[in-house]
């Protein structure tokens, strides 16, 4: 069940509106006779892909799955029927699928006489695959907060100088972090102060995900890098703002304005239909503060330098209504990595279901 949470996250950034499942084959003796994952919507899915490379060797095996097997008929067929048409005697997965359109799929099984076992290394599938779990289960789009700052909270100099506060290894770690989600939002004001291209450099292979810039006002320009050819963007402004002059891949997106800002609830609702299951936030301050407010955020990744810049440099999140302690949001600690100077920190607003469970088949 390891390897088949290790090989669900070849394609991870890519299966959306699809979960990432990686599955693997047991023969009758116990050996791996076949590996596969969803490579992306419209394709075979895992077990699919890992019983074409089994063969007729899968017959009275064991299948391996990181998530309950689909029992429903979409692009593709359900897997519960193509591993009892391949003869699996007994089939072991992670996590429940909490999808209703496709569960039922170990049910499916069960009652055609294969020996289900669920839960097998629950917490680390669920890790694994946890930007479309959560999307899933909170019905948008996970959203995750990734900033640098110093060790006092500041993104930026009181001259507004803010590269470079994180070292080298934070930066392509946040490039890869940046590859793993559907989509990557910035509001004006980032857009106006740092002209961000917002695709993958350093080396992060994958599929660049689609640019999101909030832009009530109208004001960006033809020449931003944001609208280069490099990923489509999407240009997300209020229902009376001049329609800005967009090359024919990039969009635009009008949704309310409430309060004086643009409509982050409806801006979720509106990515969940193109089929965008995980956002990251990536500035700034004004944009975070927003997301808190709503009860919108879901992750954050901070990348903390050892710096020191005091009270007039730029705080990395703005207020979001927060009068006392109580009235905060608390996050969970999930965890910790060095990356050369600075550190990565992990936080969930909410714990995963089943983190730490486990059990061997």
């Amino acid at each position: 069940m390891r390897r088949a949470v290790e090989i669900a996250g070849a394609a991870l950034g890519r299966t959306s509106p699809n979960p990432a499942v990686g599955c693997v084959i047991l023969g009758v003796d116990g050996t791996v006779v076949g590996e596969g994952f969803h490579p992306g919507a419209g394709q075979p899915h895992a077990e699919v892909e890992a019983l074409a490379v089994a063969g007729e060797r899968a017959r009275g095996g064991t299948a391996m799955v990181t998530l309950e097997p689909c029992a429903h008929t979409g692009r593709t067929g359900p897997c519960a029927e193509a591993l009892l048409r391949a003869g699996v005697a007994r089939v072991v997965y992670a996590v429940p699928d909490p999808n209703p359109t496709a569960a039922g799929g170990a049910q499916r099984l069960r009652e055609a006489g294969v020996e289900v076992v669920g839960g097998v290394l629950r917490g680390e599938a669920e890790r694994g695959n946890e930007l479309w779990l959560t999307a899933v289960r909170r019905g948008r789009p996970c959203v995750t907060w990734k900033f640098g700052s110093t060790l006092d909270g500041r993104s930026a100099a009181p001259d507004g100088t803010s590269r470079w506060i994180t070292g080298p290894e934070s930066r392509q770690d946040a490039h890869a972090l940046r590859a793993a989600h559907d989509a990557v939002l910035v509001g004006s004001g980032t857009l106006r102060a740092d002209d961000p291209h917002l695709g993958l450099r350093h080396g992060v292979p994958g599929r660049p995900p689609l640019r999101v810039v909030l832009d009530k006002d109208g004001s960006i320009t033809p020449d931003a890098r944001v609208l280069d050819d490099s990923a489509p963007t999407l240009v997300v402004t209020g229902p009376h703002t001049p329609k800005p002059a967009l090359h024919d891949r990039h969009e635009v997106l009008r949704v309310p304005v409430t309060d004086g800002a643009l409509d982050v609830v409806v801006l979720l609702d509106e990515l969940w239909a193109r089929g965008v299951r995980s956002v990251l936030l990536e500035g700034g301050a004004r944009l975070a503060a927003s997301f808190v407010a709503h009860g919108l955020l879901d992750r954050v990744v901070a990348y903390v330098a050892p710096l020191l810049l005091g009270a007039a440099a730029r705080p990395v999140l703005d207020d979001f209504g927060a009068p006392t302690l109580m009235a905060g949001l608390r996050l969970s600690l999930g965890e910790v990595t060095r990356l050369g100077d600075d550190v990565r920190l992990l936080l969930r607003t909410r714990d995963l279901p089943g983190a730490g469970e486990g059990g061997v088949p």
